[in-house]
């Protein structure tokens, strides 16, 4: 019996070849640009996927919470950055962690460092969280006054080691097309290598890292900086595709969702494929539905191109709503079972837990174990 045949509920599919593909596509120009990757774990969190990155020579991994370095610790991996803003009362965690690994973590003020150096004796690496744009969290790269204060502080901190700084330029995700991409990169690197004009006199070994899937993705030029930390290019998903940061061959999973009912009046497929196995994160344009994922074919060795005139344009609890062109809707059939590409690979494999290969493997996800 072939493994699609003994699919009964929502399962998410990872092609291994084309994951493969994509982290070596990432290995090989970090090579070229003579830059360290550090590659984000967030998205995949599974210890089988981060086998294949050991493949390509990465010896160095980001993780964005105190539980994933645990569990990566435990499957071999010792050198690790939390890049997520220091959270103080995980503070016996972080201290378990740093005498185990060569650790890093991230101050986003003056006070972070304050407490690690009067609370934490055991050595880690600090990163200083720069924003260039992204507006979430970190210190602005022009405010001078407040990045004074925390040097001034880790200069103080000598059980410490400061690093240098650390950016995440999220607002690509805004971005479409490679120009528009490329305008965030430059004006990315541009920022961070200020930084190390101002401070490098003081801190001659300060290091940049940067870390978004589009800039990574496109972008050749990473003049002045020292490690690039992107995630979800292990797996890409659409929002990636629009942006335009990978092909739509490139997305490495899709969910097999069965189809259970349909509507010929409207010309709508139901699916048992839900929020909670996609989420809710939608393509959303002007003046159009919504599109929560694009339907496309399985076979026995992965999946096709997506269906014309076919999107997933309503997500409920459980349910999928595809609607389709009625030409295209004869060929459903209840107790099918199509493919969905995701929108978030990332939020999307967080929630079920796991994943199958083309194989009929099973593979584990953290937040399953």
């Amino acid at each position: 019996m072939s493994f699609l045949a003994q699919i009964s509920e929502p399962t998410l599919l990872l092609n291994e070849q084309i994951a493969r593909a994509n982290i070596r596509r990432m290995a090989e120009k970090a090579k070229r640009q003579n830059v360290r990757l550090r590659p984000h774990f967030k998205t995949h969190q599974s210890r089988q996927v981060g086998e294949w990155f050991k493949e390509e020579g990465v010896t160095a991994i980001t993780v964005s919470s105190v539980k994933m370095a645990q569990y990566f610790v435990r499957h071999g991996w010792s050198d690790i950055t939390i890049a997520f803003p220091l959270n103080r009362r995980q503070l016996l965690q972080l201290a378990e962690l740093a005498q185990q690994i060569n650790l890093g973590v991230t101050v986003t003020s003056a006070d972070d460092v304050v407490f690690l150096r009067e609370q934490l004796s055991v050595p880690v690496n600090i990163w200083v969280k720069a924003d260039t744009g992204y507006g979430r969290t970190g210190i602005k790269t022009e405010d001078t006054a407040v990045l004074d204060a925390v040097l001034q502080e880790l200069a103080q901190t000598p059980q410490h080691t400061f690093l240098g700084f650390l950016a995440h330029a999220g607002h690509t995700y805004k971005a479409r097309g490679k120009n528009a991409i490329a305008d965030i990169h430059t004006q990315t690197l541009a920022k961070m290598q200020a930084l190390k004009e101002r401070y490098a006199a003081a801190w001659p070994g300060l290091q940049l890292s940067v870390g978004d899937t589009p800039s990574c993705s496109v972008m050749e030029d990473f003049s002045g900086i020292e490690e690039i930390r992107p995630g979800n290019f292990v797996f890409y998903d659409l929002m990636q595709y629009k942006i335009g940061s990978c092909r739509l061959e490139d997305i490495a999973v899709a969910m097999a969702c069965p189809v259970v009912a349909l509507h010929p009046d409207r010309h709508e497929v139901i699916l048992y494929g839900g929020a909670v196995h996609l989420s809710k994160d939608a393509l959303r344009e002007p003046d159009r539905v919504p599109l929560f994922g694009l339907v496309v074919p399985l076979t026995e060795t992965g999946w096709g191109a997506p269906l014309p005139d076919t999107t997933l344009v309503s997500l409920s609890q459980e349910h999928g709503v595809v609607r389709t062109s009625p030409e295209l809707f004869s060929q459903f059939k209840v107790g099918d079972l199509v493919g969905v590409l995701p929108v978030h690979s990332c939020l999307t494999a967080d929630l079920m837990k796991g994943y199958t290969t083309l194989q009929g493997e099973m593979l584990e996800h953290l937040s399953g174990v």
